[in-house]
């Protein structure tokens, strides 16, 4: 496995803080002033990347409505709705796309999309998109992906629903078809998700199997899953973004909020930083404390040829003295000179 990649002068990978992508969705509620308004916001953040979804609806689905287009679910967030009005309600019209990505480019953002077809993947190949994203519901999209890997871009894949053979057979199609930068998310297709419901665990087993980097794509609310997926070796983080969740919209119940995703932003960045590396014994900054560990020293006046006792010797701080493994060695033995209260005891004055 690479150590990392570059994308638009962003590395990535586990040498470099987590690669956070706000994902847009159908966030901007129709509006493509509120569009490039969540770009900016999301740049204020931190936030390394901003994801969009290339899809019409009759490139998603059916405008039928007979049952099997109708989502019925009772705890889906989309229930009553049939797949076509979602996807119309949902979906960020093409001619948007390339002012939204000047806008992210102006401000540091990296800017691409997840397509959901291979019509999109044209469209995307116009704007010189530097990366691609297929989404969890996708990933069994085995000519979407070639299609993909092709272009020879960077690809990130989710694993969502995937059984393990479903992800070999993903993966091995993406490689053959030309992908040699692939990364996996960890990603549960529930909206929101549940943190009991998010296995991050898996984060390293599938780094191992597959050889690639791994992060999450994250639905819960909050952001503990997501530091928590750092700590476990993830190396891009996504989360959806929206300007704030009374706003409403398709995504906005499982959105993040600026305040939030500057958190995430943040603390997913420190994460990282504490991993460090295997070490024991003192760093170079805790070498400065070594003084104030514990060590033997006199607490009683004590004349030359006088016993040390429990009583004339003491574990204290600060650390001048000798370690205290050494206390009970010295107990009974004479003192060949004298020592006044408070001499720390080292093997050249005993």
């Amino acid at each position: 496995m690479k150590n990392g990649l570059t994308v638009e002068g962003i590395k990535i990978g586990e040498n470099n803080p987590p690669f956070i992508i706000a994902e847009m969705s159908g966030n901007h509620n129709q509006s493509l002033e509120r569009a490039l308004k969540i770009v900016e916001e999301a740049a204020k953040t931190g936030a390394q990347a901003l994801k969009l979804q290339t899809y019409t609806a009759d490139t998603l689905t059916l405008d039928v409505n007979n049952e099997d287009f109708q989502i019925q679910d009772a705890e889906n967030l989309w229930k009553g709705n049939s797949l076509y009005k979602l996807y119309e309600q949902a979906y960020t019209p093409w001619e948007w796309h390339e002012p939204i990505f000047n806008r992210c480019r102006e401000l540091g953002m990296v800017p691409f999309s997840s397509p959901f077809d291979e019509t999109s993947v044209d469209f995307l190949e116009s704007l010189d998109v530097p990366m691609y994203k297929i989404a969890s519901f996708e990933n069994n999209h085995l000519p979407l992906i070639k299609k993909v890997a092709a272009t020879g871009k960077p690809m990130i894949i989710s694993t969502g629903m995937a059984s393990i053979a479903e992800l070999d057979e993903t993966v091995r199609t993406a490689r053959e078809a030309g992908c040699n930068d692939l990364i996996l998310l960890k990603c549960t297709s529930t909206y929101p998700a549940t943190p009991d419901n998010t296995n991050i665990i898996t984060i390293p087993h599938m780094r191992k199997l597959f050889n690639c980097q791994v992060g999450l794509s994250d639905h819960t609310l909050g952001i503990g899953a997501a530091i928590a997926s750092v700590a476990l070796g993830a190396t891009v983080v996504e989360k959806h973004f929206t300007l704030s969740r009374a706003d409403g919209g398709v995504d906005s119940a499982f959105s993040m909020e600026p305040d939030e995703m500057r958190s995430l932003v943040e603390e997913s960045k420190s994460a990282w930083q504490a991993l460090g590396k295997v070490t024991y014994g003192p760093t170079e900054k805790e070498k400065a404390s070594l003084k104030f560990r514990r060590s033997i020293y006199v607490s009683k006046d004590i004349t030359a040829g006088e016993a040390f006792t429990k009583e004339n010797l003491k574990i204290v701080r600060p650390g001048y003295g000798l370690e205290p493994k050494y206390f009970e060695m010295l107990l009974g033995k004479n003192a060949k000179t004298g020592f006044k209260k408070g001499t720390p005891l080292n093997w050249e004055n005993i």
